[in-house]
């Protein structure tokens, strides 16, 4: 499946559910966050449906998010099914890692892959604060649970937010050294409600470098194939690598190879953009599925070439939470 600028689409991100047991204050509101009632959300049945048909596109890789995908019922039943599809060949899943350590071993014998766990910082008050409920010992015991459940490599996600975390960010490249793990730092994007706070609060990419560097000496530059959004680098004697996702200073829409799936069933072409497309409905309707497949060709056809935040103010309407980001 190719989009109208030639790019190969093979990576389908779903959100499994808008509702997390967290609150991050880069990704949604302390309160007055609106959640999607239980009818408007997909079904197993339907997921696993919609899934079959990107698999006939040429999809092969799947990432399940959230809101926090472990809160969903029968996760690992529905990753079973997922492994069973043909032409699937990965599954990953996005994790604030606080139901880990009970939830890595099942989930890998389902036939999950990889997890990325966000570990936005080493200090326990620091991670409680930017978490607002999380408990980073829980965190820590769900990485090492994955760790030894054989998902690898692990990935760690820090989003590094202006007066909150800039200062964690060394400590965390240097868990890199001794451990083969990849430790990503991520701009925040702005998105939905709390947009303008994402913007004020901004750390650039080349400010996170000349951080570590300072504290932990020059960063090798490893191959990039363009189509991640992290671009690699490794410290001098490190098992592990880091990775730099600038969305918002150096975007990489050039290479992008992935579309979205909300949790109520919507094709997003964009993670910033708010062009999306209903999926869910007409199959409930009872299309069939050469209906639904012309449909998603059509619409992923149309993927924008980049998220375009130099030519449009935002916020968008949707927060992250809701878009599996």
């Amino acid at each position: 499946m190719r989009d109208s600028f030639g790019r190969e689409i093979h990576y389908l991100r779903i959100s499994l559910t808008d509702r997390c047991n967290l609150r991050c204050i880069y990704c949604m509101p302390e309160q007055g966050q609106t959640f999607l009632a239980q009818a408007p959300r997909m079904t197993d049945d339907e997921l696993v449906r919609i899934v079959s048909l990107t698999a006939r596109l040429g999809f092969n890789r799947i990432r399940l998010t959230g809101g926090e995908p472990t809160v969903r019922p029968n996760l690992t039943l529905l990753i079973e099914r997922i492994n069973q599809i043909s032409g699937i060949r990965e599954i990953a899943m996005t994790t604030n890692g606080m139901q880990l350590e009970k939830m890595a071993e099942p989930l890998a014998r389902a036939g999950l892959k990889r997890v990325n766990v966000s570990l936005d910082s080493l200090d326990s008050e620091q991670f409680a604060l930017m978490t607002r409920f999380g408990k980073l010992d829980a965190v820590w015991r769900g990485i090492l649970a994955a760790e030894n459940a054989g998902m690898q490599p692990i990935k760690l996600n820090a989003v590094v937010v202006r007066g909150y975390n800039e200062n964690a960010i060394a400590d965390l490249a240097r868990l890199t050294l001794d451990h083969p793990w990849q430790m990503r730092f991520i701009e925040v994007m702005p998105l939905g409600s709390i947009a303008d706070f994402q913007m004020d609060s901004l750390v650039p990419v080349a400010e996170m470098k000349e951080r570590i560097e300072s504290a932990l000496g020059p960063l090798e530059p490893l191959e990039w194939s363009g189509h991640t959004p992290h671009r690699p680098y490794r410290l001098a004697g490190a098992v592990g690598t880091l990775g730099f996702i600038s969305s918002v200073s150096d975007p990489f829409c050039a290479g992008c190879n992935r579309i979205r799936m909300t949790a109520d069933g919507h094709i997003r072409l964009c993670l910033l953009r708010d062009d999306e497309v209903d999926v869910l409905s007409p199959l409930r309707r009872g299309a069939d599925d050469e209906e639904l497949l012309e449909l998603m060709q059509a619409s992923i056809f149309k993927k924008p070439w980049g998220h375009g935040l130099s030519e449009k103010s935002w916020p968008q309407t949707s927060d992250m939470s809701e878009i599996g980001g």
